[in-house]
């Protein structure tokens, strides 16, 4: 906040603007301080219109009585407010500063009734019963998915959980994580995350809808299929489905295969892992809906942004990481299926980034629309004018290989069964009788794994593969040799690129 030429310049949303103090309409200022206490605080500015002109107040002292007094009598509980007079040019303005709150539910009190506000953008906005609920449990400590339930642990069970905890991590599973993770309680109740993860899950609101879509809109379907499982098995089934539905080919090189999907198979998990942890499990009328479309991956989930702003209005790099669901989303983490630190959303962002320089695919968008958080992934293969064609790909890829020429004896595999081509790829080396010898399976199987996530570790590599650390080692060295794959950045934080055109690196 700064005055400049006699204007009081807001640096964002969380400022409201009062030209003079309203005493017979106080509700119109106290829904604001509601508003601001059960949110993340903010400030009245008195004396001031709504162009942020500085007019000033003519008595401040009484301004700020009453609106002391009133935020005592109609506001319950009394939020942590502190009454700031300005002096400027002659003008005294009265700022009215409001701390967020921990009490929550702030709520204005009038003729019996009480209701609480958020803010949401600029705007002090009456409670829906979803955020209600979330301030309820925000004023206890609490999470919906930490809160104990009434069913017996003892009667269900963890098979599920348990085997993938064993594939993943490499570790015995045992039963005491259950309590320690949150699932149970003590006394060997339920909790609402323990509910979402046992077995024979009925959660009713646990379910995903896959759709594949004909062209670039919802017309006719492709395909369409609902699953209701617990999160471990949605994630696996929603994976799948488009796996199924996406496409992935490749080219032919001089001595290995170069993946060509239409998206990175890695993004796409982080976000689909992000949609299960973040939505709103209050809401019982929505699900996890997966839209694949010709040029596009929507993901949508219930829930908007947990402090009532606009994704689209964020900057995605200092969007902090806040959990809505904590004990699912730690479970996820030991489950090794997200990262111990940092925002799922940056994470999808540098996938894509990190992609080798012939994959030049558009960033993940985000939105949040009334209460809903889409995802949206763009398809690396599609241009302006629809999918590109298999021979401005294979020539995108080729555009610096000016040794290669045509070999009219091979030819390019195609994007699955959808598409048939017999456009020639890549052959020997012009002028060279002698031919490249072929990567083997260990080296193409590292560059394909590249391909889908450039961070990936040694260690993920040998786990995915099936071999020793030692041997990964091994064939990066001779990769790097060749002048295939470089490593950008320091081991932790890096990634790995894979180099089109050895030439052009030297």
């Amino acid at each position: 906040m700064q005055i400049h030429n006699n204007t009081l310049i807001a640096e964002c949303s969380a400022y409201d603007f009062k030209e003079m103090l309203e005493r017979k309409k106080v509700k119109s200022w106290l829904k604001s301080v509601s508003a601001f206490a059960n949110t993340d605080g903010g400030s009245l500015f008195y004396g001031v219109n709504d162009d942020g002109v500085i007019v000033g107040l003519e008595n401040p002292q009484a301004d700020a009585d009453f609106i002391s007094e009133m935020i005592k009598a109609r506001l319950d509980p009394v939020p942590e407010v502190q009454l700031i007079p300005i002096e400027h040019e002659g003008h005294t303005l009265l700022e009215v500063k409001v701390k967020a709150g921990t009490l929550t539910p702030y709520y204005y009190y009038q003729d019996g009734t009480r209701t609480a506000y958020v803010r949401v953008g600029n705007e002090s906005v009456e409670c829906n019963s979803q955020q209600l609920l979330s301030l309820v449990l925000k004023g206890t400590h609490m999470t919906w998915d930490s809160l104990p339930t009434q069913v017996d642990a003892s009667k269900h069970s963890f098979i599920i959980l348990a085997n993938t905890f064993r594939e993943q991590t490499h570790q015995e599973w045992n039963d005491k994580y259950l309590e320690s993770f949150g699932l149970v309680t003590s006394d060997g109740k339920l909790t609402n995350a323990g509910l979402l993860f046992v077995d024979n899950c009925t959660v009713f609101q646990s379910r995903i809808f896959c759709t594949r879509w004909t062209g670039l809109y919802k017309d006719d379907a492709i395909s369409s299929v609902e699953h209701r499982a617990n999160l471990v098995l949605l994630l696996k089934y929603g994976m799948d489905f488009i796996k199924n539905y996406t496409m992935s080919g490749w080219v032919k090189m001089p001595n290995y295969r170069l993946n060509l999907p239409d998206y990175s198979d890695r993004a796409i998990f982080e976000g689909l892992v992000n949609h299960l942890i973040h939505r709103d499990y209050t809401v019982m009328g929505g699900e996890v809906h997966i839209d694949i479309y010709d040029d596009r991956v929507e993901l949508v989930s219930p829930g908007a942004m947990l402090d009532g702003t606009q994704i689209q209005d964020r900057d995605i790099y200092k969007v902090p990481s806040m959990r809505r669901n904590p004990v699912i989303a730690d479970m996820f983490t030991q489950l090794d299926y997200m990262e111990k630190r940092g925002s799922g959303l940056r994470k999808m962002r540098e996938l894509t980034e990190k992609l080798p320089n012939f994959l030049p695919g558009k960033e993940p968008q985000y939105q949040t629309e009334a209460i809903s958080f889409y995802t949206t992934f763009y398809n690396l293969n599609w241009g302006e004018n629809g999918r590109i064609p298999i021979e401005e790909v294979a020539n995108r890829v080729n555009s610096s290989f000016e040794k290669y020429s045509i070999d009219e004896e091979s030819s390019v595999k195609t994007f699955g069964d959808l598409q048939k081509s017999s456009v020639k790829t890549f052959g020997d080396l012009q002028n060279s009788s002698v031919k490249q010898k072929r990567l083997g399976r260990t080296a193409q199987s590292i560059l394909d794994l590249v391909i889908s996530d450039g961070s990936i570790s040694q260690d993920k590599m040998a786990e995915k593969i099936g071999v020793s650390k030692r041997a990964i080692e091994m064939q990066i060295a001779n990769l790097k040799a060749k002048g295939l794959l470089v490593r950008e950045g320091a081991d932790h934080g890096g990634y790995w690129r894979i180099v089109i055109n050895p030439k052009a690196e030297e």
